[in-house]
C-alpha cells in the first residue's frame, strides 16, 4: 500500500519530460520535514515539524531546476513544455484530492475514538505499578537463591579438588610404599636364590616395577607443587635411580649374553616409562662408541690409499654384526616378527649414527679440509656413498626420513665446506683459461681437435666442470654457472680478436711476440717498477694474422658442435639430484651457441677483407704492364704474367692449408666473396690502363698526323704489333688466365662478381689488338 501511494499518477505518453524526475522533489521535501499531504480543501497546513503555509516548498538537493529546463529544451520549445507541465499539474492536483478524500473519515473519526482515553490509562497505571514492585521483589529473591547455589557449588568443587590432591597423594605414597615393597622383597631374598633365578624373572619384575613406576610419575606431576610431595620426592628419586641402574644392567647383560628375552623385557620396561631415548643412549656410549673410537683412526686411515674405505666398510659391518638382535627386537630387521617387536626405538638413527658422526669429528678432522680439492673430491665422495649405504641398512623410509632429520645427518652434511672447494676448482680452471686468453695466439697441443690454444682450454675447462674428478651433486648449480661464463668468456674473447689490426707475418712468427702477453717474471716484475718509477710507455696494440683468423673460425665451429656433446653429458649428472626441467637447460646452451655464431660473420668478413687485399696487392702490379712494353721492343705475348699466379697463391693456400679444419662451403663462400671484392678493383685498374693506353694511342696519332712524317710508330717495332697492342694483348692473357685459375679453385667465373664484364672488356681490347694486325 505505501508503495501505491509513493507512485506518481502516470499522464499521458506524449509527455516531454520524465515523471519520475519529480519524485527527487518528494523525496527531498520529507527529508526537510514537509507534509506529505494537503487539507481537503486544498491549504497548506501547518506541521510541528515543517515551516509554514506561506513559505515556498523547497526542491531536493539534487534536483536542478535549470538542468531540468534545459534538458526538455533539446526536446521540445518552451511553450509546448509549459502546457505539459500544466497538464500534469492538473493531474497531480486531482490525484491529491482522490487521497486524501480516501483517507477523510479516519481523520475526522480520530478525535472522537481518543474520547476518555486518558482515563482508562490513569485506571491501568495503579495496577502496573503493583505488578512491578511484586516482578522486582521476585527478581531479588531469586538472584539470592542464584548466589547461594553458586556458593554451594564453588565450595563443592574446591572440595572435589582437594579430595582429588589427597587422592593422588595417597596413589603415590601407595606407589612408593609398593615399589619400596617389591624391592625390599628381591634385595631379602637369600644368595642362592638370586642364583636360581632367571634373568625372565628379573624382566618380570622390572616391568612391573616400571608400571607401577609410571603411574607414580603420573600422579606426582599433578600433584605438582603440594607439601606432602617435596617430602616424598626423595624416595621416589631413589626408586627412580635404582629402576635406572637396574634396567642399566639388565640391558647390558641382554647385551653381553645375547639373550634376546632380557633385551625385549629390558627396552618394553623403558618404553613403560617413557626412557626410550635413555636406552638408546645407554647403547650409544656403552655398545657403539668403543666400537668407533677403536675402527676411527687417523693415523690408520692416511696410511694408506683405501684407508678411508676400509674405514667406512667397517663402520658399516658395525650394524649387521653388533645391532642384530636390537633390531629384531625393535622391528628393524626383516626377519622381525611384529607380534614380539618392541616399538618406538630407531637404534641406528639415534644411537649408531650419532656415534659414527661424533668420531668423524673428533678422531678424523682432515676429512672434511678443502685444501686439497682432489683429496676432498675423493673424501667427499667416498662418504656420501657410505651415507647412502647407511640409509639403505635403515630398514624402512621412516628410519630414512628421520635419519635425514636427525641434528647429527645436517652436522655431518654441513662439515663439508663445498663452496670453499668450488672456489679452488673456480680459480683453476678461471686461471688456466685466462693464461691461455692472452695476447700471444698459441697453437693447440698435438692431438687436440681445436687449432688454437684458448680454444682447447675453454673445452677442457667445459669438460673438466663435469667430469667424475670434479663434479659433486651438490655443486651443480654453482657448476652450470660456471660453463655458461666459460662460453660466455670465449665469445668476449673472440669479439676482442676482432679488434687487433691483420698482421703482415705469419702465425708462427706472431707466436711469441716480445712486446705483449709475455709470461716471464722478470718482465713483469720490471715493468711494475717502470710503471711505479714514471709514467709507462704506451704498449703497442697486439696483432692477429689471417691464419689466426682462420683457425679461430674453425674452433668456433668445432664447438658449436661439441657443445650437444657437452649436453648429453651434463644431462647424467643433473638427474642423480633429480632434476627433470632439460628444456631449460637446453635453451641456455642454445644461447650461449647463438652468441658463438654471431662471431662467425664478422671473422668472416675480416678473412675475406684480407684476402681481397692481399690478393689485390698482386692484381695491381697489372699497372706496371705498360711499363714492360712501351718502347722496349718486347716480343708480342705468349702466356700470363707472373703476379696472376702471386695473387691466387692465398687462395690455394686457404684451400689446401685448411680444407680439414674447415667445411668446403664456408672456404668456396670466403673465396668466392674475395674474388668478388679483389676483381672488381683489377676491374677498374684494367679499365684505367686501356683507358690510358688508348688516350696515350690517339695522342701520338695527331702527334703523328702533325707532323707529317713517313717514320715507323715510335711505339712499336717495324712491321709488328704495335706496344699498344701488346699491352691490350697481355692483359687480355692475365685474365683469360685469372679465370682459369678460379676454374681449378672450383668456382664459377660467372658467380664472381665483375668477372664477366672484366672478360667483356679484354675480349674487346684483345680484339682491337689483333684486328690491327695485317
Amino acid at each position: 500500500m505505501e508503495k501505491s501511494r509513493m507512485n506518481l499518477p502516470k499522464g499521458p505518453d506524449t509527455l516531454c519530460f520524465d515523471k519520475d524526475e519529480f519524485m527527487k522533489v518528494r523525496a527531498g521535501l520529507r527529508a526537510r520535514g514537509w507534509p506529505a499531504r494537503r487539507c481537503p480543501r486544498g491549504r497548506p497546513r501547518a506541521s510541528a515539524r515543517g515551516p509554514s503555509a506561506g513559505t515556498a516548498l523547497p526542491f531536493a538537493e539534487d534536483f536542478d531546476v535549470d538542468h531540468f529546463v534545459s534538458d526538455c529544451r533539446k526536446r521540445v520549445q518552451l511553450e509546448e513544455l509549459r502546457d505539459d507541465l500544466e497538464l500534469y499539474y492538473k493531474l497531480l492536483k486531482t490525484a491529491m484530492v482522490e487521497l486524501i478524500n480516501k483517507d477523510y473519515a479516519d481523520f475526522v473519526n480520530l478525535s472522537t475514538n481518543l474520547v476518555g482515553m486518558d482515563k482508562a490509562l490513569n485506571q491501568l497505571s495503579v495496577p502496573l505499578g503493583q505488578l512491578r514492585e511484586e516482578v522486582l521483589s521476585l527478581r531479588s529473591s531469586v538472584s539470592e537463591g542464584i548466589r547461594a547455589v553458586d556458593e554451594r557449588m564453588s565450595k563443592q568443587e574446591d572440595i572435589r579438588k582437594k579430595k582429588m590432591c589427597v587422592l593422588r597423594l595417597i596413589q603415590v605414597i601407595r606407589s612408593v610404599e609398593k615399589i619400596e615393597k617389591i624391592l625390599n622383597s628381591e634385595s631379602s631374598k637369600e644368595t642362592p636364590a638370586l642364583e636360581v633365578r632367571s634373568p625372565l624373572l628379573t624382566g618380570q619384575i622390572l616391568e612391573r616395577i616400571a608400571t607401577e613406576f609410571n603411574q607414580l610419575q603420573f600422579h606426582a606431576v599433578q600433584s605438582k607443587g603440594l607439601p606432602l610431595l617435596d617430602k616424598v620426592r626423595p624416595r621416589i628419586a631413589g626408586i627412580t635411580a635404582m629402576l635406572q641402574r637396574s634396567l642399566e644392567g639388565l640391558l647390558l647383560e641382554g647385551l653381553q649374553t645375547s639373550d634376546i628375552d632380557i633385551i625385549r623385557h629390558c627396552l618394553r620396561t623403558y618404553a613403560t616409562i617413557d626412557k626410550t631415548r635413555d636406552a638408546e643412549a645407554l647403547v650409544g656410549q656403552v655398545l657403539v662408541k668403543p666400537y668407533m673410537d677403536q675402527v676411527i683412526i687417523e693415523q690408520i686411515v692416511e696410511s694408506r690409499p683405501d684407508g678411508l674405505q676400509t674405514m667406512y666398510k667397517k663402520l658399516l659391518e658395525f650394524v649387521p654384526h653388533h645391532c642384530r638382535l636390537l633390531r629384531e627386537v625393535t622391528g628393524g630387521a626383516i626377519s622381525s616378527e611384529k607380534g614380539n617387536t618392541v616399538p618406538g626405538y630407531d637404534f641406528l638413527v639415534n644411537s649408531v649414527w650419532p656415534e659414527i658422526v661424533r668420531g668423524l669429528e673428533e678422531n678424523l678432522p682432515s676429512l672434511f679440509n678443502p685444501g686439497d680439492p682432489d683429496a676432498f673430491h675423493k673424501k667427499y665422495t667416498i662418504s656420501m656413498n657410505f651415507l647412502r649405504t647407511f640409509e639403505r641398512q635403515c630398514g624402512s623410509q621412516a628410519s630414512v626420513k628421520r635419519l635425514r632429520a636427525h641434528p647429527a645427518y645436517h652436522s655431518f652434511n654441513n662439515k663439508w665446506n663445498l663452496p670453499v672447494y668450488f672456489q679452488i676448482r673456480f680459480r683453476e680452471i678461471a686461471g688456466s683459461l685466462e693464461a691461455a686468453l692472452t695476447d700471444v695466439l698459441e697453437d693447440a697441443p698435438a692431438g687436440s681437435s681445436f687449432c688454437l690454444l684458448a680454444s682447447h682450454r675453454t673445452w677442457s675447462s667445459l669438460q673438466r666442470c663435469w667430469s667424475d674428478a670434479m663434479f659433486l651433486p651438490s655443486l651443480a648449480h654453482r657448476l652450470w654457472r660456471l660453463t655458461l661464463q666459460i662460453l660466455a668468456r670465449y665469445s668476449v674473447f673472440v669479439n676482442e680478436l676482432l679488434l687487433r689490426p691483420i698482421s703482415n707475418e705469419s702465425a708462427k712468427d706472431i707466436k711469441n711476440p716480445v712486446v705483449t702477453g709475455s709470461k716471464d717474471p722478470s718482465v713483469t716484475q720490471g715493468n711494475s717498477e717502470d710503471q711505479g718509477s714514471g709514467p709507462s710507455e704506451s704498449k703497442p696494440a697486439a696483432s692477429i694474422s689471417s691464419t689466426q683468423l682462420v683457425y679461430v673460425v674453425a674452433d668456433l665451429d668445432r664447438l658449436q658442435e661439441q657443445l650437444p656433446e657437452l649436453l648429453e653429458t651434463i644431462k647424467p649428472k643433473l638427474e642423480t639430484i633429480g632434476f627433470k626441467n632439460f628444456s631449460s637447460i637446453s635453451a641456455a646452451l642454445a644461447d650461449s651457441q647463438l652468441s658463438l655464431s654471431a662471431c662467425v660473420p664478422p671473422l668472416s668478413s675480416r678473412i675475406v677483407r684480407d684476402l681481397s687485399e692481399s690478393c689485390f696487392s698482386y692484381l695491381k702490379s697489372a699497372l706496371e704492364v705498360p711499363r714492360l712494353y712501351r718502347r722496349t721492343n718486347k716480343e708480342v705475348p705468349t702466356t700470363a704474367s707472373s703476379y696472376v699466379d702471386s695473387a691466387l697463391k692465398p687462395f690455394y693456400q686457404l684451400q689446401s692449408g685448411h680444407k680439414d679444419k674447415l667445411k668446403q662451403a664456408l672456404i668456396q663462400q670466403w673465396l668466392e666473396d674475395a674474388l668478388s671484392e679483389s676483381t672488381q678493383k683489377y676491374c677498374e685498374t684494367v679499365s684505367d690502363i686501356l683507358h690510358s693506353v688508348r688516350k696515350m694511342e690517339e695522342s701520338l696519332k695527331r702527334l703523328k698526323q702533325a707532323r707529317k712524317t713517313t717514320s715507323p710508330n715510335p711505339g712499336g717495332s717495324g712491321g709488328g704489333m704495335s706496344d699498344d697492342d701488346k699491352i691490350r694483348l697481355q692483359l687480355a692473357l692475365d685474365v683469360e688466365y685469372l679465370g682459369e685459375q678460379i676454374q681449378k679453385l672450383g668456382l664459377q667465373s660467372k658467380d664472381i662478381k665483375s668477372f664477366p664484364a672484366l672478360t667483356a672488356l679484354v675480349a674487346a681490347a684483345k680484339d682491337q689488338a689483333t684486328a690491327e694486325q695485317p
